[in-house]
């Protein structure tokens, strides 16, 4: 029983620092409404590894895991987006928030039922990659002073095709073992586009250096994908 208590206290964390992020979007904080959602990934991360550690694993803990990363990367993320840019747009802003938790939603159901069935990669952006993604775009946007007048109308665009990807069938690199070969000119590609991202933000070295990061991974498994489908023919 006490050996549950840790990865339990994990799991809510990642669910108290979503609710956190959303207050602080309330309040119009922006920067730590994207802080708590990169936090919430961290508690994310260890209550996994605490549990298989520990030998507590269950399946309500799995499930109460996903309802979680709902609230930290789906909803969190979206009410974060909407507040500092997309309620610019009106209904169109409130559609595209929407359609972000949805698609978080569905890619986390549908990694529940897979996740006997696919190996050595995941199918789709996983919901915590897209939902960091988010956060330390605004964080980086914020930081080097970016107008959200001049965000106008990539940013809801590029919020729709973040959450094409949770939902597609995209296979993303896991780094767990074999799986997807990963092509040379895949990771030439993820190194330019992380050094030039790092080169643009030098000034805020930090956020630049986690939006690469995101922003980097989202763009080399889409990358790597389409090069492997190209290549079959």
């Amino acid at each position: 029983m006490y050996k549950s208590l840790i990865p339990n206290m994990l799991t809510s964390a990642n669910l108290v620092l979503g609710i956190c992020s959303i207050l602080c979007t309330y309040s119009q904080d922006y920067t730590l409404g994207s802080l708590f959602i990169l936090l919430a990934l961290v508690a994310d991360g260890l209550d996994g590894r605490a549990a298989r550690f520990f030998g507590v694993s269950s399946e309500i803990g799995k499930e109460m895991d996903s309802l979680c990363d709902l609230v930290s990367f789906g909803i969190a993320p979206a009410f974060l987006a909407y507040v500092y840019c997309l309620k610019d747009y009106g209904y169109f802003g409130w559609a595209v928030a929407i359609i972000f938790a949805l698609c978080g939603a569905w890619r986390l159901a549908r990694f529940n039922v897979n996740v006997s069935v696919v190996h050595g990669f995941f199918m789709g952006l996983a919901i915590p990659a897209g939902g960091c993604l988010v956060a330390t775009a605004i964080w980086f946007f914020r930081s080097v002073g970016l107008e959200t007048t001049a965000l106008a109308p990539a940013f809801p665009f590029a919020m729709l095709i973040v959450a094409y990807l949770m939902v597609s069938q995209v296979h993303y690199p896991d780094f767990k073992g074999k799986g997807e070969k990963i092509f040379f000119l895949s990771k030439i590609f993820a190194v330019v586009l992380f050094a030039s991202i790092l080169f643009l933000g030098r000034e805020a070295l930090l956020s630049a250096l986690l939006f690469a990061l995101f922003s980097t991974y989202s763009v080399f498994g889409l990358f790597n994908f389409c090069l492997s489908f190209l290549l079959r023919k």
